[in-house]
């Protein structure tokens, strides 16, 4: 059975937060041209996921958090957040909903951080523990979680 991966998650609650702003098109939080300063998070989150996908890449270990990986990063983003790649698309939903304007689309981005800190952080974490052992636990002590 193929598993539901973080960024399934990420993308339909990217395509709901622009049919909750088309659909329901007022109560404005943040009116133009201050709405485009969500470009900024769109990029930054683009920018940091890349950065991420790349390290990974270059580490030779898995990005599918239910997979133990082979390798624990520790490096570039990953000195700031032990999970960065989240933190990126967090970002894109947050760039998004400032763009839009619209306070429904607020709730997008809270829920993107429920769904993973109940569907893959604790896993993650668990998972990082039982591979690595007190490297990680000493990671996890000096390294948030998101920011």
């Amino acid at each position: 059975m193929r598993k539901i991966m973080p960024p399934n998650y990420f993308y339909f609650l990217l395509i709901m937060l622009l049919i909750t702003h088309f659909v329901f098109p007022k109560y404005h939080w943040i009116s133009s041209p201050f709405r485009y300063i969500g470009i900024l998070p769109i990029l930054f989150g683009i920018i940091l996921n890349l950065w991420t996908d790349h390290l990974f890449k270059k580490m030779s270990t898995t990005v599918k958090p239910h997979e133990l990986p082979s390798t624990l990063i520790t490096t570039g983003p990953f000195k700031i957040s032990r999970h960065p790649m989240y933190v990126g698309m967090l970002s894109i939903l947050l760039g998004t909903a400032l763009i839009c304007g619209t306070v429904l689309t607020l709730l997008y981005p809270i829920l993107f951080i429920i769904l993973m800190e109940v569907l893959f952080i604790s896993m993650e974490d668990n998972n990082l523990t039982r591979q690595f052992g007190d490297d990680y636990l000493q990671y996890k002590k000096r390294t948030r979680r998101w920011i």
